[in-house]
């Protein structure tokens, strides 16, 4: 490590951050830092569904489409679409201007090679891959997607926020494999990303994309409308430990703390330099992922077991303590209030607790012992919390649980192996996904049944796929429902995963940032006040 690298990493893991004195340094007004909610490991959006590698992709990527404060798509780097054929055709033109980081121009033909990398890994993608019969560049701002078949969720899949986004990507990194992480990042967002700063476990910085041309008109809501840049650098600075997070935060040596302790809330509430927001449609949903090609998870009756010995407010109280407003329990696949929520055979989940019925439930399964390798990620207080309840339910219930707690990086690694535990695999892990992610069958990637095509844990149940093809095909909301009640019921027999709850997680930031819109962490559209 060179000094100036072992520089950076001593003053981003300290209480105070002072600039490095190696290269002068914007003045502070242009300058952002921000505390994300774990280490920036994997940097290609499309490998991995980790949302700060999301959060680390609308910095440096756009999006065909965005997502506008009622979560509708509209046009982002295209200028519109021409429907025909009886939705069958569909043909998108680029607005003119745009431009890579590298100062090539983005072309038709660089959207249908990221297209298509995006939809081997995205559900929903996949779904719109499997009714494609052609999708080409007619000319350079021009290409079309010629359906067998009518896709109606086709601009919701393009601006998606559930990870992983569909980000644009110059043609030769967009062609290569989607199952390989790439370390090239090239995109045409409004921010670049400066890979010879960056510190893994400490720093990633960013700057201002001076090429980068906002859309005309709109208002900037979520992802959509204009991103106007009035910063001309973003650091971003991982420090695990929520008490330094925070005297960081009280002490202005960071500016924005993307996900603090609950713990700590009342604390920061209390300052009048700090404001505090929670966005409801952002609560989270906490899960335990099994995997479903390794013993002894790859048993659904051991995973059925477990379901019925699980009480979701044993989690929920231990990630976001007693507050009645800061969780829910009674939580099945779809989240509470959304349009497909239904309490078909929640009972699964809601009945009176028997463990030792589910212990005689676990032995009738079959288990002998088997070692579980539960990954936690210990740098996250929600994971943390939720695997090491998990746990210990799982120990009182005879399971021989190796509970292996380690950073959120390692995990997202990890959780990839398709390997018996023997040879570095892994046989369950915790993690949260915001609601809005959860939503329907073509963006709740838990719920869906692909097999090796299927999100980490990879079960295979094709009934649950067939529903998620009917779900697109349905002719209105009353229709979806009916299909997402069979799927929970299907979901509560064949336990892809484990439902823990959901909870509201609030971010925090310097009351003079003016502009920070609602949604996940945006860095366009803020300004500092005097």
């Amino acid at each position: 490590m060179t000094s100036r690298r072992r520089l950076i990493h001593a003053v981003s893991t300290a209480l105070v951050l002072p600039a490095p004195a190696t290269r002068a340094q914007p003045v502070r007004a242009r300058t952002l830092r921000f505390v994300p909610q774990a280490d920036l490991t994997i940097l290609d959006p499309i490998v991995t569904s980790a949302y700060v590698t999301r959060n680390h992709a609308l910095l440096v990527y756009d999006t065909l489409y965005g997502l506008d404060a009622s979560l509708r798509p509209v046009p982002q780097m295209v200028e519109g679409h021409l429907v025909e054929d009886e939705g069958r055709r569909w043909t998108f033109r680029l607005r003119d201007g745009l431009a890579f980081h590298d100062g090539e121009r983005v072309r038709a033909r660089d959207c249908v090679a990221s297209i298509r990398r995006w939809w081997r890994r995205d559900p929903l993608g996949q779904l719109l891959a499997m009714r494609t019969d052609e999708i080409s560049a007619a000319d350079d701002r021009t290409f079309t997607i010629r359906l067998a078949r009518p896709f109606g969720p086709m601009l919701d899949a393009l601006g998606k926020l559930a990870s992983p986004i569909c980000a644009i990507m110059p043609e030769r990194i967009a062609n290569t494999d989607p199952w390989q992480p790439q370390s090239d990042v090239v995109g045409s967002g409004p921010f670049c990303f400066r890979a010879e700063e960056r510190v893994p476990g400490a720093l990633a910085v960013y700057e201002r994309f001076e090429g980068y041309r906002p859309r005309s008109g709109g208002n900037p809501e979520w992802t959509a409308g204009p991103k106007r840049v009035w910063l001309d650098r973003v650091e971003w600075h991982t420090l695990p430990d929520p008490a330094t997070a925070a005297a960081a935060l009280q002490r202005r040596e960071v500016d924005w703390w993307e996900q603090p302790a609950f713990d700590l809330l009342p604390l920061l509430r209390r300052r009048d330099d700090v404001t505090v927001v929670t966005t409801p449609l952002l609560g989270t949903i906490s899960i335990c992922r099994f995997n479903h090609l390794q013993p002894p998870f790859d048993n659904v009756a051991l995973r059925r077991a477990l379901l019925g010995a699980l009480n979701q407010a044993d989690f929920m109280t231990a990630v976001a303590g007693a507050a009645p407003d800061a969780w829910r329990d009674g939580v099945g696949i779809w989240p509470p209030g959304s349009p497909l929520a239904t309490g078909s055979g929640i009972e699964a989940i809601t009945a009176p607790r028997d463990l030792e019925r589910s212990r005689h439930a676990i032995r009738e399964a079959g288990y002998r012992g088997e070692r579980i390798v539960s990954l936690v990620s210990a740098d996250f207080p929600t994971g943390k919390a939720a695997g090491e309840v998990g746990s210990d339910l799982f120990r009182r219930l005879g399971l021989n649980v190796d509970h292996v707690a380690t950073d959120w990086g390692t995990v997202a690694q990890r959780r990839s192996s398709r390997e018996p535990v023997e040879r570095g695999g892994w046989s369950c892990f915790y993690t949260g996904f915001a609601s809005l992610d959860l939503l329907n069958p073509g963006v709740h990637q838990l719920v869906r049944g692909g097999g090796e095509r299927a999100w980490f844990g990879w079960p295979s149940i094709p009934r649950m796929e067939d529903l998620a093809s009917d779900w697109i095909d349905a002719p209105d909301l009353d229709a979806q429902r009916r299909i997402a009640v069979e799927m929970q019921r299907l979901a509560f027999v064949e336990v892809p995963y484990l439902p823990l709850g959901q909870y509201f997680q609030p971010t925090a930031y310097r009351r003079e940032l003016d502009g920070v819109l609602a949604g996940p962490p945006v860095f366009w559209n803020i300004k500092r006040q005097a």
